[in-house]
């Protein structure tokens, strides 16, 4: 009798232990400056994702490209805009690439490495959208999850069952 209740409190020992091993990566939207998981998006090393915002002055969308690398950090590779003006970048640097196409301005071969994002929701134009997979088929507007005027922190992790559950996963079935 007694070695059945080393055995099943050793089981339950290894399977609560098993929940706090973080084992899925994922793209995860801190509250402010905070550990506080407000959702999540699985990725994996090399995906890519897009955030879009409609510019508060100009009320045209901007789109920032992104890839999750191998160390967990965030590489811009690529932004997009409709309208040259405040608040836009005025042209490439290093080994970037400034081009016109198809009516919108592209600055490709991005490299900037971030750990993290700092991001808010906007507030006065709150048409934030998240786009990934990998021919760029998913898309949920942020307002689906997260208030407008809400910041956060974004960054690549990894989970465990626990903090998953702690979370909101995005999707895009969410309505």
């Amino acid at each position: 009798m007694k070695k059945w209740i080393i055995i099943i409190l050793l089981c339950l020992f290894i399977c609560i232990l098993s929940i706090h091993i973080p084992f899925r990566t994922a793209l995860v939207f801190y509250k402010e400056n905070t550990d506080k998981m407000e959702a999540y998006l699985p990725l994996q090393e090399g995906d890519t994702f897009q955030i879009i915002y409609t510019h508060s002055i100009h009320l045209s969308d901007v789109v920032d490209k992104y890839q999750i690398s191998s160390n967990h950090d965030i590489k811009q590779y690529e932004t997009v805009y409709e309208q040259y003006g405040i608040g836009m970048p005025a042209n490439a640097v290093g080994n970037e690439e400034f081009v016109y196409e198809d009516g919108k301005y592209h600055i490709k071969n991005m490299e900037r490495i971030f750990p993290s994002i700092h991001l808010r929701n906007g507030k006065t134009v709150s048409k934030h959208r998240l786009v990934w997979g990998d021919h760029k088929e998913y898309l949920v507007l942020f307002n689906d999850y997260f208030n407008p005027g809400d910041y956060f922190t974004v960054k690549v992790d990894d989970l465990s069952i626990w903090n998953m559950w702690k979370g909101v996963k995005i999707d895009d079935k969410r309505k």
